[in-house]
Order: C-alpha cells, then sequence, then structure tokens
C-alpha cells in the first residue's frame, strides 16, 4: 500500500471518528473501562504470582527431632532424610542455636528468655528444603513418619490457601475482562456500523467507478483501531500513576520480608504494551465485525 493512500485511510477513519460523536464516546468509553480492568487484574495477578514464587523459594520443612534422640540416632535420621525423594538440601540446627536464633528476633526484649539457656525446651532440628515446592507435601509426609522424628511443620495451610486465592483472582479477572471485552466489541461494532450506513450511497457510487473491496474497508479498519489505541490512553495514564503512587506509600513498607510488590519500572512497560495490543485487537475485530456483517461490497 503507497503511503499516500495510507494517509487518505487514516484520514478518512478519523474523519468517521468526529462524525459519530456519541458512539464514539460510547465505544471509547466501553474500551477504556475494560482496559482499566484488565490492567488492574494484570497489575494483581503479577504481584500474587510474585508472593507466591517468592514463598515458594522459602518453603522448608522444619524437621523436630525427639528431646530422647542420641547423637547417633541424630545421625541416622540425617542420613535417612537425605535418601527421601526429592529433598534437595539438609541443615542441622542444634537447640541451642535455635534459642540463640530465637533471643535475637525478639531484640531488646530477648534478655527476659535468657534464663532459658540453663534448661533449653527447644528441640534440635532439620531444615529441609524440597527440590521442587510442589512436591514439599509429599517430602514432609515421609520424613513424617521416620523414627526419631517428634513433629514436622512447613505452614501447609498458609500455602493451600495462598494458591487457592491466586486461582479465585485468575478466575474472577477472566469472566470480568471477557465480559468487557465483548462489551467494548459491540460499541465498537455499532459505531462503525452507524457510519457505514450513513455512507451507503456513498460507498455504492465508489464501487460503482471501480473502487475495490479493500479499498473501501480499510477506513473502518483505521477507524476500528483508532478508537481501541483512544481508549488505551486513559487506562494507561491512570495505572501508571496510581500505581506508582501505591508503591511509594504501601509497597515498600509492608513490613513483611516476603510480602513485597514489583516495582512500578518491572511491571508498568509490560502492562502498557500488553493494554495497547488488546486496545487495537479489539477495535480491529469490532471492525472486522462490522465490516463482514454490514458493508455488502
Amino acid at each position: 500500500m503507497r503511503a499516500r493512500t495510507l494517509g487518505r485511510h487514516v484520514k478518512e477513519g478519523g474523519r468517521n471518528i468526529v462524525r459519530n460523536g456519541w458512539m464514539t464516546f460510547a465505544s471509547v468509553s466501553a474500551v477504556t473501562v475494560m482496559l482499566l480492568v484488565v490492567g488492574t487484574f494484570m497489575l494483581l495477578i503479577m504481584n500474587v504470582n510474585h508472593f507466591a514464587d517468592t514463598l515458594e523459594g522459602d518453603v522448608e520443612v522444619r524437621v523436630f527431632v525427639e528431646r530422647q534422640a542420641e547423637a547417633a540416632d541424630q545421625e541416622q535420621l540425617e542420613t535417612e532424610i537425605t535418601r527421601v525423594p526429592g529433598v534437595d538440601d539438609v541443615a542441622f540446627v542444634p537447640r541451642e542455636e535455635g534459642l540463640d536464633n530465637f533471643i535475637a528476633s525478639l531484640g531488646d526484649e530477648g534478655e527476659y528468655f535468657e534464663t532459658l539457656r540453663e534448661e533449653n525446651p527447644l528441640n534440635d532440628v532439620f531444615v529441609v528444603q524440597a527440590e521442587e515446592p510442589e512436591r514439599t507435601d509429599q517430602v514432609a509426609g515421609q520424613i513424617d513418619s521416620l523414627t526419631h522424628v517428634e513433629d514436622v511443620e512447613y505452614g501447609s495451610n498458609i500455602f493451600n490457601q495462598l494458591f487457592a486465592a491466586t486461582d479465585l483472582v485468575r478466575i474472577v479477572g477472566l469472566v470480568l475482562i471477557t465480559g468487557l471485552l465483548f462489551t467494548a466489541v459491540f460499541l465498537i461494532a455499532n459505531t462503525i456500523k452507524l457510519t457505514i450506513v450513513a455512507r451507503k450511497k456513498e460507498i455504492q457510487i465508489m464501487k460503482f467507478v471501480g473502487a475495490t473491496n479493500s479499498f473501501i474497508r480499510w477506513p473502518f479498519f483505521i477507524e476500528g483501531l483508532l478508537l481501541g489505541i483512544l481508549g488505551c490512553i486513559l487506562p494507561i495514564g491512570l495505572l501508571v500513576y496510581g500505581y506508582g503512587r501505591f508503591y511509594d506509600i504501601i509497597g515498600q513498607n509492608t513490613g513483611l520480608e516476603f510480602f513485597e510488590f514489583l516495582p512500578p519500572q518491572v511491571v508498568l512497560f509490560q502492562t502498557a504494551i500488553l493494554l495497547l495490543t488488546v486496545g487495537a485487537v479489539v477495535g480491529v475485530w469490532g471492525s472486522l465485525m462490522s465490516v463482514r456483517k454490514f458493508l455488502r461490497v
């Protein structure tokens, strides 16, 4: 396609947008709302996945050794643990070190627990990491059945709830996005349909003088593309500003090591590209539906 012809199509598509004032506004508004929801859920899902990945990387199985177990029993237990399928690493934490860590974690208040050193109530512990986080439950179950194991902990309820919440966010987001997507496509299709109906005689004359189908259809494709792109501007601006402010105020100060939000520079560029792509696709899709259904040339 020649640059001059393309310029004519773009100019004509822009004129169509101006001609259909209120329908253009309705179409752009629908795309804006849809993309704002898409971008919001995308940021939410990306951060939830980030939380899940961080937690998965820190999953540890803490194996509490029976207090009456001898040194030889502990060595035998460590050997048996390393032989469990799916175990990646095993570290031994003696009860003295465990008490030191506990007192240190309390800061200034730790001095009140110094008396526990006289009769340490803690157990010796093996800290076990699985080769794959998904196999942690299986690894913990096999270790729990070994001799001289008093208890096994790894926070299974927390991880199950987290993964369930992640799935729920994805499902709800997909349902809302799908509904808004079809609404936006429908409005864009109807906007372009009005343009086609209003220019029906002009289109017929163009056909009579030899205009090709593609020449007639291109301005409508451009119109749909422009509607989709116009609908991207406000959502991208709001998400860039809103997420940036949110991260500055809350995202860096959650107080939890594993509960940190992704920095804006990591996610906002990806989000903007996605919204621009979705907006363009929705616009072209809506115009394609109108052209195929209502433009009989």
